[in-house]
This record gives structure tokens, sequence and C-alpha cells, in this order.
């Protein structure tokens, strides 16, 4: 085993993937963690025979990164059919795509949602995206999604019953101000493979990193407070120094310099509440389109043959409600949109770090670009697209650095 000693900071994806690399080449790195368990953003709370994931997050198999480093059997995935539900105007659609799930064929063809040419176009974008590289999308002039599909030639109606309740739900924000080049890159992910949660919830796949380190000591309750120089100031007052440091978490609020360019970031409501029935059998992802609604997406957290239907509801339009109050009009548009009546709340999370705000993005971190000081590194996907993705390559690129910076006092300007 090498000697120097590597602290990591922070136990979310991209630390968990840099000390895996860093075990790989032989380190021992520490890792300090600020709560009780590993994942970061990624967690899910285990309660009355149920998962719920803080926040409705899915993975997308065709993730470079996660192919690499996860064992998707083990994850046992739970896969969403390639398409969506749609409320709007008190109708209920079903679009999808037919190619990969041959029973969306009829309702996609009869389906109110866009015009004969809006579908065309949605193949059109799915074919082309197919052919892109990575290097296509993120070198890519970049523009809001908003004007990106008003420039393909999207009607303001699907743009409006489609990709704009969509597109909420996965980047947070209801005005798709969303850089163009995340939202090709998520659409290529999509259709390329699946969206799918682990039947143990999202904490499954922070887990199983985390099984796959045999050489790393991971401290949790262990918050820091700051990090000058190769020394790490703890909140309880200890400090430790150590020859490198890779700070996988947002580090404006760990290092003195960076304490004016602080990560601004999306938040959104998350409750998972019991319905008397099941609205649709099939695994999708439901929208509402309505204007007026607050809830954007919802999806059955129980199997259709289970006693008890449990939804889980998202709410990304900003609001000023209480806890109660949105209670009240969670209920009020799952009736009024959906038709669905709600029994009991169980279980609420407000996430307010919930996603980076980035105006651009790319790809991942180049190793090369990830060393802040000489001996501190940055990993994270706050710095590349805000992905689980993201989270994993830029903890690899960090440790790379580390790795080369040891080994061959340099780091090498390549991309990857």
């Amino acid at each position: 085993m090498q000697k120097q000693k590597i602290a990591v900071v922070g136990a979310g994806l991209s630390g968990l993937v840099a000390a895996i690399n860093l075990e790989q080449a032989g380190f021992q790195p520490q890792i300090f963690e600020a709560t009780d368990r590993v994942g970061g953003r990624v967690k899910t709370d285990y309660r009355e025979g149920y998962t719920f994931d803080h926040g409705f997050q899915v993975l997308l198999t065709q993730y470079p990164a996660t192919q690499k480093y996860l064992d998707y059997e083990l994850l046992d995935l739970q896969h969403f059919y390639p398409g969506a539900v749609i409320y709007n105007n008190g109708r209920q659609n079903k679009i999808g795509d037919p190619l990969r799930q041959f029973s969306l064929l009829w309702p996609t063809l009869i389906s109110k949602v866009g015009s004969v040419t809006d579908k065309l176009r949605v193949l059109k974008l799915n074919t082309e995206l197919k052919k892109k590289s990575f290097d296509d999308i993120f070198l890519a002039e970049e523009k809001t999604t908003a004007q990106y599909l008003k420039d393909y030639g999207f009607s303001e109606e699907i743009i409006h019953d489609f990709f704009k309740p969509f597109f909420t739900g996965i980047f947070l924000e209801h005005e798709l101000k969303t850089s163009s080049r995340k939202f090709e890159f998520v659409y290529k992910m999509f259709g390329e493979g699946s969206a799918a949660i682990p039947k143990k919830g999202i904490q499954a796949i922070p887990n199983q990193l985390m099984a796959q380190l045999k050489h790393t000591k991971i401290h949790f309750n262990t918050p820091v407070n700051s990090i000058q120089d190769q020394e790490i100031t703890f909140e309880n007052g200890s400090t430790e120094t150590f020859d490198y440091i890779i700070i996988a978490t947002e580090a404006s609020h760990l290092i003195s310099n960076l304490k004016n360019q602080q990560t601004l970031w999306k938040s959104v409501d998350n409750y998972y509440v019991s319905v008397e029935q099941r609205a649709f059998k099939e695994p999708m992802i439901a929208l509402i389109a309505d204007e007026e609604a607050l809830v954007n997406n919802i999806y059955y957290l129980s199997e259709p043959s289970a006693e008890e239907h449990v939804l889980s509801v998202s709410i990304v339009k900003p609001h000023q409600l209480s806890c109660e109050e949105l209670k009240e009009r969670i209920s009020q548009d799952l009736k009024a949109y959906a038709a669905i009546d709600t029994i009991e709340f169980k279980q609420f999370y407000h996430i307010e770090k919930a996603l980076p705000v980035m105006a651009s993005v790319s790809y991942m971190l180049p190793k090369s670009e990830t060393q802040l000081k000489d001996q501190i590194f940055l990993a994270g996907d706050y710095l590349a697209n805000g992905s689980i993705n993201a989270a994993m390559l830029n903890g690899e690129s960090a440790a790379q650095a580390v790795i080369s910076k040891i080994k061959d006092g340099s780091i090498s300007l390549s991309q990857y």
C-alpha cells in the first residue's frame, strides 16, 4: 500500500468513486462525511415497508459511469416504460416509444398530445441524438432548452403538454432555462436506455459503491469546518494534516478564497401519499400539464397488486404554502387533474439543495482541471452537469489527478 495520507471530504457518489479509484492505485484514503450515511443527495429512508427516496430520482441505465461502477443485476432495477402519462384539461393521455414498448403504440397514435408533425419530429430528434457523440453535444453552442425546442420546430402545444412538465421534473425549474446541452444529453440517455430505480431505493447506488471499498475508512457524523493548505479543521475543533485532499462536496464554504463563489441551488418538495385507487397500471411517470396545477409529476411507489397504493408527488414550482396548506393543495390537484383521491400523507421531504443552478454545463471535469491548489482537488456533479453520471466521472477525475501528481509529479493535460 502507498503511504500518502489522502482525505476525501464527502461520501456522496463523487467521493465514493474517488476512493474506489484511489484504492485501485494502492492508496488507503479516509472519507469524512457530515451525515450518518453515504449518498450525499442520493438517499432513501426505509419505513412501513416502503422505500422513501429523498426526492424523485431515477438512474438512467445508459449512463457510461454507472455502467462502469455499478452492477445493475445486484441493484434489481425496476424499469419505467419509455413514455409518460399526461393529464391535461381533464384528459389522460399516454405517449411513449412504441419501438421499445409496443403496448404504447396505439395510445401514442391516438394521443391528443402534440400533432402528427410533432410526433414525427420526436422520432427525428431521437434518431439525431443517437448519432451524436458526447463531444458533439457538450461542445455545441448553448441556448435555453425552451429556445432549443422552439428552434427545432415543436409546437407550443407539445412543449406545454409534454416537454415542459417532463423536463421540469428533471431540471427542477419550470421555465426550461436549463442549457440545451443538458437537454440533449438527458434526452439521448432516455432514448438509448431506460429510467429505473433500484428495488431497495436510490440509496442502493451509494451503498453498492461503499461495499466496493476494502481499505478506506469512512468517518460518519464528522463535518468539516474549513480547509487551509493541507490541514482540515473539523467542526469539533480538531485538526488533521494530509498530503492530498479531495473535496467531493460543494467547496465554497470550506475554502476561504472561494467564499464569493457559492453555488446556487434548486429546491423541490416531495410527498409520499397513500391514495384510494390506481389511475394506471403501467410503470410510468405521470405529468400534470395544466398551468394552474402545483403538482408537477407523480409515480406509484407500490405495485399494481398491492393492497395500499402509494404515490410519490413532486412540487417544483415556487410557493409560500405551509406543510398543511401544501397537503391540502396536493389533495386538490390530484383530485381535480387526475381524479385521484388521497387517504394519508406518509412522508415529506423539502430538499433545499436538490440540483445546482448551472448557466453552462460540460460532460465532465478533465483531471487537469480538478486541481484547486497544490494538494487540494475538487470533485462533484455541480462542476459539470448536475447528474449521477457527472458525480461519478468527476470523482474519478479528481482521484486520477491525485494519482498522477503522486506518481509523475504532474497532471497530464489529456481530457480524461
